[in-house]
């Protein structure tokens, strides 16, 4: 009950504020184009309480999920109130959205999203300048913790436990300076000389086209640094898993796998990935006393998993200069922004499947689970992605969204003439009805994925 409780405060908040913030955006850039706003809700459903200044009634509505503007004259049922006359009379009336040329209503209908853009970025540049919370305990040295079977720094020789005293000519370089050096040699060789158990080894390294990107992944080419010491925590075993049945419990510490010491989960991941299934032998630190167990790992949510929730690692706050938390968001925005597009292309093109998509409950749960999370990082990114989502999807050239009101204005701007009112409302209505139908295919896809409904598959 906790943990429903929690979701759903944190979804009235979170896409409260997000739809609030959308439309502000029509709000603002409307009043100064002087078309009339009839009301500024904050809410849906019957008025509660509000004010009325001007020609704009401002409400809060009895259901807190998001809110509206409502502009005379916006909607083809408000045009055809009155058969024969309303067209002329709002078209004739200067506050009458319909009234304004039409690159004003498109700006009007690109405000919008543009506010949800603006907003992620606010969020990014506030978090990065004033949080950007980096592990706690950070080792000095740049070592390899482990290198991704098949990859560009496993063809180079590149092996864990491998520390790099030199890249691409910088001596003794931090993690920074070799993430650096990769996007800057993107499709090039890059020497680089690593110390293995005292011995020093001269290196080719050949770097992917991929990293191309200013926040490259060093995992990209294989490696997995280690930031800081081990051992990996377990927070919480899942019944049933291999974890469970190897005997892990919460409050072990995982130091090793197979021999190899890991100090962070991904590490850990990689490594059961590249064993494709096959049992490990783990070191496991309990109240002071080294155990070690037997774990054979399962394909759990399409990769091998033992079945636990890591305690995340100690963080600190590293404040960005605003320069460099500036340029953090703008990464944080361009490559969140071009996931969402990719996946839209890859679900139009049936490559994704519609049923990975989340609605409302999936957006509680990961709202919840974001507020139930250590720090501020999980918080201030899923808002941003959140923010970033709506404005992308309400810009897709559907009735009813904004992209389909400003894909009308294009096409009535190709022709020269107004597409007439009745033949705007038959096609809003039948937008609804898909919308609809796909809203409750989306919540009915989220409310299989809870544990309840997850339980009982077979």
């Amino acid at each position: 009950m906790h943990e429903i409780l929690v979701s759903v405060a944190a979804f009235i908040v979170l896409i409260g504020v997000m739809v609030v913030v959308h439309e502000f955006g029509h709000f603002a850039v409307a009043k100064l184009c002087k078309v009339r706003v009839e009301a500024f809700s904050f809410g849906f459903g019957p008025r509660l309480f509000g004010f009325k200044f001007g020609d704009t009634d401002y409400k809060v509505c009895l259901i807190p999920a998001g809110g509206y503007v409502k502009m005379t004259g916006e909607s083809p049922e408000q045009n055809l109130e009155a058969p024969g006359t309303q067209t002329e009379v709002l078209a004739d009336d200067p506050g009458s959205f319909t009234a304004h040329p039409r690159w004003q209503r498109m700006l009007i209908g690109l405000a919008g999203p543009v506010a949800n853009f603006v907003l992620a970025f606010v969020l990014m540049v506030f978090y990065f300048n004033f949080i950007n919370e980096v592990p706690k305990y950070e080792v000095s040295a740049t070592t390899v913790e482990w290198v991704i079977g098949g990859s560009a720094a496993a063809q180079a020789g590149i092996e864990p436990g491998d520390i790099i005293r030199n890249f691409d000519s910088v001596d003794q370089p931090t993690w920074d300076s070799v993430l650096g050096r990769l996007v800057v040699n993107s499709g090039q060789s890059v020497n680089l000389t690593v110390d293995r158990a005292g011995a020093l080894k001269q290196l080719t390294l050949q770097v992917p086209e991929s990293s191309k990107s200013g926040d490259f992944d060093p995992i990209l080419v294989g490696l997995l640094p280690r930031f800081q010491a081990g051992p990996v925590g377990v927070k919480e075993v899942e019944a049933g898993t291999p974890a469970d049945q190897a005997g892990l419990r919460a409050g072990d510490g995982i130091q090793s796998v197979d021999g190899h010491p890991i100090s962070n989960v991904y590490s850990l991941l990689a490594y059961l990935k590249d064993g494709a299934g096959k049992p490990v032998d783990l070191a496991i630190l309990r109240d002071g006393a080294l155990l070690h167990t037997t774990a054979h790992p399962a394909k759990l949510d399409e990769g091998f998993k033992l079945g636990f929730k890591p305690i995340p690692p100690p963080m600190r706050d590293k404040p960005l200069p605003f320069g460099e938390a500036v340029g953090s968001s703008m990464a944080f925005c361009k490559d969140n922004s071009t996931l969402i597009l990719e996946v839209l292309q890859k679900l139009f093109t049936r490559k994704v499947s519609v049923k990975q998509l989340s609605g409302p409950v999936g957006i509680a749960r990961m709202a919840g689970d974001a507020v139930e999370m250590d720090g501020w990082q999980p918080k201030f990114g899923l808002a941003g992605e959140i923010s970033l989502n709506l404005g992308i999807l309400n810009l897709l050239p559907f009735p009813i969204l904004d992209g389909g009101m400003i894909l009308f204005l294009l096409i009535e701007s190709l022709i020269r003439r107004d597409i007439g009112m009745a033949i705007k409302e038959r096609i809003y209505q039948a937008a609804f009805v898909v919308i609809m139908a796909f809203f409750a295919f989306i919540i009915f896809n989220d409310v299989t994925k809870l544990p309840f409904f997850t339980h009982m598959k077979p």
